[in-house]
């Protein structure tokens, strides 16, 4: 198993380490690929399939609440489901925080609530608040100097300067690409180390923006939205910098819950679906059950120096 080192209850890498990691990464020239977890356990999974990072959707973190994506939930919720996530693997995290919950001290409150908690970086996106998921129509985007000021206090409220701020602009569904990459500029001035596009349609339209804007840039590969399925080759060979699969495990996950549970229902019995579950012994070994075991035992056998058994 590659997806944790270090003890049982901590990654090998420190926060600033897999901060610091982030950033080298994002300027490599690589492809950086983080698929969306939305359980610690699924980042387990992320990091041992040999992905360059994990990504924490808000649209998942509020669909496995049992809630929309239209700002429901809060910064406590966010960072706790976060934080969990993020010290699950070696490997650095991006989260969602929506339009940073609030004004812009919100946001400054909110990278540095992100920041303890062991987050590699943020987006902050230009929507009015409460927003929407980024591929729904009906969205609001506020004034460009409205989103300013909330990247400046986001970027001023950071201890750690390998902290990725990422400014997302839903503007392109709203004003049109011109107008997305009009603000995507304005907010590379602001501070933004990570500029994220929501929504773009086709892959002339993602080579467009790369063309115009001179920063590092997140492409959104999502399901079922209006993106086309763009390949990771094809981003890489468009120049993109990352790529994030926000949704796609939770609806695998749900996907196979949901037929299970009818053929469970229809036939009375799990007999037929054990094929396609995690065996008990893998799902172990991503638990480190025999890591914690042996720890355990190690406490449960010790003597205080100079004391006989």
């Amino acid at each position: 198993m590659t997806a944790t080192s270090g003890s049982v209850f901590s990654s090998g890498r420190s926060d600033a380490d897999k901060r610091r990691g982030l950033r080298d990464a994002l300027n490599s020239g690589e492809l950086q690929r983080w698929p969306g977890a939305f359980s610690p356990l699924v980042a387990k999974m992320v990091a041992d399939a040999g992905f360059e990072g994990v990504y924490v959707s808000g649209a998942a973190l509020a669909a496995d609440l049992g809630l929309p994506d239209i700002g429901l939930t809060t910064l406590t919720e966010v960072a706790a489901r976060g934080g969990a996530t993020a010290r699950a693997t070696d490997l650095p995290t991006l989260i969602d925080a929506d339009t940073g919950f609030g004004e812009p001290m919100s946001a400054a409150r909110t990278v540095a609530t992100l920041e303890d908690a062991g987050l590699s970086g943020c987006h902050l996106e230009d929507q009015v608040n409460p927003k929407r998921c980024g591929h729904l129509d009906g969205k609001e985007v506020v004034p460009v100097d409205d989103m300013l000021r909330r990247l400046g206090a986001a970027v001023g409220a950071r201890r750690d300067e390998n902290f990725i701020v990422c400014a997302r602009t839903d503007a392109r569904g709203v004003e049109g690409l011109d107008a997305a990459i009009d603000r995507a500029k304005a907010y590379v001035d602001a501070g933004a180390d990570l500029i994220f596009t929501e929504a773009l349609a086709t892959a002339a339209e993602f080579e467009r923006f790369r063309a115009a804007v001179d920063a590092p840039l997140l492409a959104n590969m999502t399901e079922f939205g209006k993106s086309e399925l763009l390949t990771a080759q094809q981003l890489r060979d468009l120049g993109y910098n990352a790529v994030i699969y926000p949704v796609t495990t939770l609806r695998i996950a749900m996907g196979a819950v949901e037929a299970g549970l009818g053929e469970l229902s229809s036939t009375g019995t799990q007999r037929g679906l054990l094929d396609g579950m995690q065996h008990r012994a893998r799902l172990y070994e991503f638990l480190r059950y025999a890591d914690y075991n042996a720890f355990d035992n190690q406490l449960f056998t010790f003597t205080r120096p100079g004391v006989q058994k």
